[in-house]
């Protein structure tokens, strides 16, 4: 498919009654090494990965490629042996201090014109944390990501990882932004009115929701795996959310 914009695949596990985080306890992946080794894989396809702030200071790095034949793989298709690792933050307000920064890989930030100058203004802050650091806002102060998927795909980001949290999901759904969808359902339940789920935001109505298609399915063990292509709409965008990311 020809697109002026990178092909984007969300990628995440999902519990039996339908969390992505547990509301009790540390932060911890809950999927099997299957599963850790499914997302690795996935991750070394893509030119770039892109995930909210949130989810970047719940477990305070990245998700890199680390099997060496994934890494060569990835140089012998000309690619760098790690992807972009993108962050979504309206604020700019990171941590510069986060063991992301120490990670080596390489690393954008996709913020508003207010949030650039926010990271920028830090003090004693290594201009190297962020190789880009790009801005593009609408008219009422919040990231455009349909702009910014087009200066992503300017970059050379062909491939887009997405790794939550929800609001992205949610607005990047709204957008018509997500191409397909990777969950792997793991056998536990984690309940919770607050425990973090695959797609937050305002929500959608039920003739506004996205709609999948099943291209693929595999059982490893107790887990999972889909594979799912989303339909669009005649005209390509959903409309019933915010197209625009709001989170910090």
């Amino acid at each position: 498919m020809c697109q002026s914009r990178p092909w984007a695949t969300v990628i995440l596990a999902m519990s039996l009654d339908g969390k992505i985080a547990a509301a009790r306890g540390p932060d911890q992946l809950f999927g099997s090494r299957h599963d850790y080794d499914h997302l690795e894989a996935l991750v070394a396809q893509a030119d770039g990965v892109i995930f909210g702030a949130a989810t970047l200071r719940s477990g305070g790095t990245a998700m890199r490629v680390q099997r060496e034949f994934l890494i060569q793989a990835r140089l012998a298709q000309g690619k760098s042996a790690q992807p972009i690792q993108i962050v979504c933050s309206q604020s700019g307000k990171i941590d510069p201090n986060l063991r992301f920064f120490q990670q080596p890989i390489p690393r954008y930030l996709l913020t508003t014109k207010a949030g650039a100058r926010a990271w920028l203004d830090q003090d004693n802050l290594d201009q190297d944390n962020f190789a880009q650091v790009l801005s593009p806002t609408t008219s009422d102060d919040q990231i455009d990501l349909v702009a910014a998927y087009e200066q992503l795909h300017g970059l050379g980001i062909k491939k887009l990882a997405v790794l939550g949290g929800g609001v992205l999901i949610a607005s990047l759904l709204a957008a018509g932004l997500i191409d397909e969808w990777w969950v792997t359902l793991c056998p536990l339940v984690l309940g919770g009115t607050m425990a973090a789920t695959p797609v937050a935001g305002l929500g959608f109505s039920v003739a506004d929701a996205p709609r999948f298609q099943l291209v693929q399915s595999k059982q490893i063990g107790d887990e999972l795996f889909l594979h799912y292509q989303v339909k669009s709409n005649k005209d390509g965008a959903l409309t019933d959310s915010s197209a625009n990311w709001s989170n910090t």
